[in-house]
């Protein structure tokens, strides 16, 4: 199994809870459906964007699904009225639409189509940092809550947008 050869190889992983390991496994099969289901298989802060002012036409964020998720990153990226170490640790990429994540964690826009792409953006930094090697740098390690909000926040997105009524097939 790859989990026990990790534990034997990479420091610090073999420290990780079983709870931490289900959630990244978890992670990796929720994000794969979410960019397929949701984001056309084309996995970018614009796609990202794109379904976000999408479902807000729709009115699905009217009652604010994410609210929870986007509280959680607000109190661990904002605080005391400034951005985090944890914040900088996302690597946003000028691509990657860092002022309107900004303005959504520090409250300069309140809407929910901001709230919801800041959540979705940042779930993103979080896979790009796990499938690109950024979360090794410190073994995964204080990464339980990160990984289960944005779990959280994926099964909403899914459950809402993925066309998962009736099995994989499209609703």
């Amino acid at each position: 199994m790859g989990v026990r050869w990790l534990q034997s190889r990479v420091p610090r992983f073999r420290d990780l809870s079983q709870v931490e390991l289900e959630a990244v496994s978890d992670f990796t099969l929720l994000w794969s459906l979410f960019e397929a289901r949701v984001l056309d298989q084309r996995a970018s802060a614009s796609s990202i964007s794109e379904a976000v002012d999408r479902w807000g036409l729709e009115g699905a964020l009217a009652d604010d699904p994410y609210d929870d998720v986007f509280a959680y990153f607000q109190q661990r990226y904002f605080v005391n009225g400034h951005f985090t170490a944890h914040f900088a640790a996302l690597r946003l990429r000028a691509n990657d639409r860092e002022p309107q994540v900004r303005a959504a964690l520090d409250g300069t826009d309140v809407s929910s189509i901001a709230r919801a792409s800041a959540v979705f953006v940042i779930v993103y930094r979080f896979r790009n940092n796990l499938f690109h090697g950024g979360k090794w740098d410190y073994g995964l390690a204080d990464q339980l809550d990160n990984f289960l909000s944005a779990n959280e926040a994926l099964k909403l997105a899914l459950d809402r947008h993925g066309g998962l009524g009736n099995g994989l097939q499209p609703a």
